[in-house]
C-alpha cells in the first residue's frame, strides 16, 4: 500500500466467509480476516454497505444445476468452477476509498462509490460474458475491506442518497434490468411486462422503463399493488391469479398485445407470457421479445418451438451487461433519475437472520436489503434497521 494509507488501514476486518455448498451454517463470522492488499491499479475499500441478492443464496446452496440434476454446484462457465472456498459473498459494494495501488492516484482516497460487481474477461473487457462477478469468482463486499479495479469503482457524491441506499441500487440487479430491455431493444411507448416486480430487478426494470419512455406492467403480490403504482407501475396483476391473464392483458392495454417481457419467474408461467404477446399478431409492429434473467417459478418450461418461430417470439437469456451500461446507470443516479428502493438493513454478523428473512419474504417486502460491517452500523445501518 502506498505510504498515505498505511497509518489508517488495518491489518486484520470481520467478514462473513463462505466455508463450502450447503446451509446458512456453512456463513462463519470471523474477526480476523487479513485484510486484502490492493493490486496495481487497484482500490482498497472500507465497505460500508452490500446490497443482498438471490444470486448469493443460490450459490451458496449450490442451485445452479448441470446436466446431472443431482449435483450440487455454483455455475461453471467454460467447466472450470471460479467459486473455490473459503469465500466472501456480496456483490453490490458501496463504501470509501481506504488505499489505492500502483499506478492509481492517492487523490481518490476518501471517495465514495458504488462497485462495478463483474469480473470482466481480459478477452472481452466490454461486456462480461463469463459471467463472474464479486462475491463468486472473487471475494466480494460481506467484509470491512474489498480489494478491487479502480475504474470498476464509481464515485457517487450525490450525499442526498445514503450508503445504505446506493448500495440498494447496485449493478447485480440495475445493470441486468438495463441489459434485459436493451438487448430486446424496448423502444418508447411499448408495452412491457415485468415479473416478479417487487424485487431488485422487478423495482429496477419499473423505473428503467420510465426512463427509457416505456410502460410498464407489474406482475406481483395484490398486496404490493400501491408500492408498485407509486414507483412507476402503469398497473399490477396479480401473480395468484393467472387463470385470465390474457384477457386481464388485452382490457388493460385497449386489446393490444404486450410488445416485451421482461421475465425473472420462468417455470410454466413462462407460456403464458408468450400467451400476452401474440394473441393478436395483426396489431403488432414489431417482433415479440421475451428477455429472461431468472428462474424463481421453476427450471423447466414446456413451450411448443413452432409456436416461436411461427410468431416469430424473440428470446433473449440474460445475466450481468456491459460497462457501457454501468457508466450510464451511475449517470442516471447521480442526476437523481433513479431512486432507490430499500427495505431494510441488516448488521454483518446477523447475515444468517437476513438470509431467513429473504426467503421468508414479509407481505411489505419490496426492494432490497443491505448488510451493513457492524463496525459501521451506527453510522450507516441503524437508520434502515428492520422492527423485530
Amino acid at each position: 500500500m502506498p505510504p498515505s494509507s498505511e497509518s489508517s488501514v488495518p491489518q486484520t476486518m470481520a467478514a462473513m466467509v463462505l466455508t463450502g455448498h450447503g446451509g446458512t451454517d456453512r456463513l462463519v463470522y470471523r474477526k480476523d480476516v487479513p485484510v486484502p492488499k490492493p493490486g496495481p491499479g487497484e482500490i482498497l475499500v472500507k465497505v460500508t454497505a452490500t446490497a443482498k441478492n438471490n444470486t448469493d443464496r443460490k450459490a451458496r446452496e449450490g442451485l445452479y444445476p448441470t446436466r446431472d440434476k443431482g449435483d450440487v454446484t455454483s455455475f461453471q462457465i467454460g467447466g472450470t468452477p471460479t467459486l473455490t472456498f473459503p469465500r466472501i459473498q456480496g456483490a453490490d459494494v458501496v463504501g470509501h476509498v481506504a488505499a489505492v495501488g500502483e499506478g492509481v492516484d492517492p487523490a481518490r482516497i476518501g471517495e465514495r462509490g458504488l462497485l462495478d460487481f463483474n469480473l470482466y474477461a481480459d478477452e472481452r473487457r466490454d461486456i462480461n460474458l463469463t459471467p463472474d462477478y464479486f462475491g463468486h469468482g472473487a471475494d466480494g463486499g460481506y467484509a470491512e475491506y474489498i480489494a478491487a479495479p479502480a475504474d470498476q469503482f464509481h464515485t457517487v457524491e450525490n450525499r442526498e442518497l445514503a450508503d445504505a441506499e446506493l448500495a440498494a441500487m447496485g449493478m447485480c440487479s440495475y445493470q441486468t434490468a438495463l441489459h434485459m430491455l436493451n438487448v430486446a431493444g424496448v423502444a418508447p411507448g411499448e408495452r412491457v411486462l415485468v415479473t416478479g416486480a417487487s424485487g431488485g430487478v422487478g423495482t429496477a426494470l419499473i423505473q428503467l422503463c420510465r426512463i427509457m419512455g416505456a410502460v410498464p406492467y407489474a406482475l406481483s403480490q395484490r398486496e404490493k399493488t400501491d408500492a408498485l403504482l407509486a414507483l412507476g407501475a402503469e398497473a399490477v396483476l396479480d401473480r395468484s391469479d393467472m387463470q385470465g391473464f390474457t384477457e386481464e392483458i388485452r382490457e388493460l392495454t385497449g386489446g393490444a398485445p404486450l410488445d416485451a417481457v421482461m421475465d425473472l419467474v420462468g417455470g410454466d408461467m413462462t407460456d403464458r407470457f408468450i400467451d400476452a404477446m401474440v394473441f393478436d399478431m395483426k396489431r403488432r409492429t414489431t417482433y415479440p421479445r421475451l428477455s429472461i434473467a431468472g428462474a424463481s417459478a421453476g427450471n423447466l418450461t414446456e413451450i411448443m418451438w413452432t409456436r416461436i418461430y411461427l410468431y416469430q417470439v424473440q428470446i433473449f437469456g440474460v445475466s450481468h451487461g456491459t460497462r457501457a451500461e454501468a457508466a450510464q446507470l451511475i449517470a442516471w443516479i447521480r442526476d437523481g433519475r433513479l431512486k432507490p428502493v430499500l427495505h431494510g438493513a441488516f448488521k454483518l454478523s446477523q447475515l444468517h437472520e437476513a438470509e431467513r428473512y429473504f426467503v421468508d419474504r414479509t407481505k411489505d417486502f419490496l426492494g432490497k436489503i443491505v448488510i451493513v460491517p457492524d463496525s459501521e452500523w451506527a453510522s450507516h445501518g441503524a437508520g434502515f434497521a428492520l422492527a423485530s
